[in-house]
């Protein structure tokens, strides 16, 4: 039991784990804003690649 104690308390020390969630969180903003972004302008886009592509 010792043994597993020590290695949580090594675990929640260890601020390697802190980086992947800043980039998971940063990445799942940056989807989300372009998500945001094209589906306000999806009826934009859809008029403009109707006008060159016919």
């Amino acid at each position: 039991m010792r043994n597993v104690l020590e290695k949580y308390y090594v675990f929640l020390k260890d601020e390697e784990g802190l980086t992947v969630v800043e980039y998971v969180v940063g990445a799942g903003l940056l989807v989300g804003g372009l998500g945001i972004f094209f589906s306000g302008f999806s009826g934009t886009l859809s008029a403009a690649f109707s006008a060159v592509f016919s």
